[in-house]
């Protein structure tokens, strides 16, 4: 099947008629089944098939990566407040879809239905923020040290991206990589997860209904190995942007370095979270809890290590085991939720094994601690105390509803503890001295730090990692500057 970029897939039948039928975008054309391959797609509450997804063919991947060249020296060429206008249009089309794909990611991904709607609202918000950001790409003024010769720096687009998603934030990790290739007049070919693809195509298809061009963006599928080497070594693509784990991290860096493409990764984190004996302790039970057990603790800044100060480490762990018992394990559907499946069955014996190493060497389940009843792939929120430094947990982000907490002495001891993994990209501190809270920024090794709150995420701030956690940034002018390239013109 494929239609044209004006005719919207219709919604599919069978196990729940709210779940559209699945396609590419390819080339401005909606694609769907035809002679291709096709894999499930599975709702991770109850583990029902919801649709089959087409998979790319290597004629997809080329026919993407072409159109996004062809269509990039237009698109680079269109002015900065034409593209702004397509952006913040997509942006109110989410707004107004925002109920509709909020449902659609619950029955994909799992998530409590009003977070994937506050998801889709915030994707809205990134799209607006680099949609104005995309109009303020100024370039600059050289003084010359020779009379008669002008040195200008002009700011350009490096050209088409290949992108590649994941499936725990289905729109805003799409968003934030759009939004600012589409503002600073890159092309893109992204693959979102084969887990959450209806999501992506949702903001793909808020795009092109907003005025996008044909081939400027292009929405594949497909095994994941086989669809980043194809189009990584594509001579059509420029820069390459991934989000997701460290080892396959590595592997994408590897393969842009072939070609010498440039490239922004974010990867793998294992949060600390600092609490002092002088900190809110209510305030942070509350605020921790809230942050790591959302989507169900599939979050790459989840606060997980929770190192925390000696004289009110039972105080503290007690306090946070009796928040955590609050949550209501269930399907993402029910308003009542607040604490959806996790995504895909491999994640259950995942979470398994760490919990049941971590209890080996001698940590103790303060809550949680097994499976979830019934259908669906759910675990329930977990909190382990006293976990040695030995277990794999310690080392290996769970990405899931899996707390951990360790007593520490003093600051020094504190921050060694913190920093003592190759992984650095969100860190928490809770306490109520100015002094303390100015040496944990200065010392920690970690692209991002929240002092007594646990909000790191806002479309107008940089969003990255140090060491094993990627280079580059997304979010804020920073995240915008990755697909820009500085021109040297010096006229005499």
């Amino acid at each position: 099947m494929t239609t044209d970029v004006g005719a919207v897939p219709r919604v599919r039948g069978g196990a729940d008629a709210g779940y559209p039928e699945l396609s590419l975008l390819v080339a401005g054309r909606w694609t769907g089944r035809g002679d291709r391959d096709v894999r499930p797609v599975v709702d991770p509450a109850t583990g029902a098939v919801l649709a089959e997804l087409p998979v790319a063919t290597a004629a997809d991947l080329d026919e993407a990566a072409t159109a996004a060249a062809q269509a990039f020296p237009r698109w680079r060429d269109t002015p900065a407040h034409d593209r702004y206008g397509i952006l913040r249009r997509a942006a109110e089309l989410l707004r107004e879809r925002a109920d509709q794909i909020g449902r659609v990611t619950t029955l994909e991904q799992g998530k409590p239905v009003a977070e994937a709607t506050q998801e889709v609202h915030g994707a809205a918000d990134i799209l607006d923020w680099f949609a104005e950001e995309g109009r303020r790409v100024y370039g600059r003024i050289v003084p010359s040290r020779r009379p008669g010769l002008r040195n200008l720096v002009l700011r350009q687009p490096v050209g088409p991206v290949a992108a590649f998603t994941p499936w725990n934030f289905p729109i805003t990790i799409p968003a934030r990589k759009i939004g600012a290739a589409l503002a600073t007049g890159c092309t893109m070919v992204i693959k979102p997860a084969e887990e959450t693809p209806a999501t992506g195509l949702a903001l793909a298809r808020a795009l092109v209904d907003a005025g996008l061009p044909p081939g400027v963006l292009s929405v594949v599928f497909g095994d994941p190995a086989t669809v980043s080497t194809h189009l990584i070594r594509s001579p059509a693509i420029r820069k390459v942007t991934f989000t997701g784990s460290t080892a396959v991290g590595r592997q994408i860096a590897a393969l842009a370095a072939e070609g010498v493409k440039r490239v922004t990764l974010e990867l793998g984190g294992h949060a600390p979270v600092l609490v002092f004996d002088d900190a809110d302790l209510d305030r942070a039970a509350t605020l921790a809890a809230a942050a790591k057990f959302r989507n169900a603790g599939q979050i790459c800044i989840a606060p997980t290590r929770f190192f925390v100060q000696e004289r009110v480490f039972e105080d503290f762990t007690a306090r946070l085991a009796a928040r955590i018992e609050r949550l209501r394990m269930g399907s993402g559907l029910d308003p009542e939720t607040t604490l959806g499946p996790l995504a895909h069955d491999r994640r259950l014996p995942a979470i398994e094994a760490l919990v049941s190493d971590a209890v080996d060497r001698g940590a103790e389940v303060v809550t949680g601690g097994a499976p979830g009843d019934g259908e669906g792939y759910f675990w329930q929120p977990t909190l382990l105390a006293g976990v040695d430094r030995s277990a794999r947990a310690m080392s290996e982000e769970p990405f899931g509803p899996v707390a951990l907490t360790v007593p520490f002495t003093d600051l020094d001891e504190g921050l060694r503890r913190a920093n003592e993994l190759p992984y650095g990209l969100a860190s928490y501190a809770f306490t109520s001295s100015r002094d303390t809270a100015y040496a944990v920024s200065e010392s920690i090794e970690a692209g991002m730090l929240a002092v007594n709150h646990c909000m790191l995420t806002a479309p107008e701030t940089p969003f990255g990692g140090v060491k094993e956690s990627g280079y580059g940034s997304e979010g804020g002018s920073e995240g915008i500057e990755d697909y820009l390239f500085a021109k040297l013109v010096s006229e005499a």
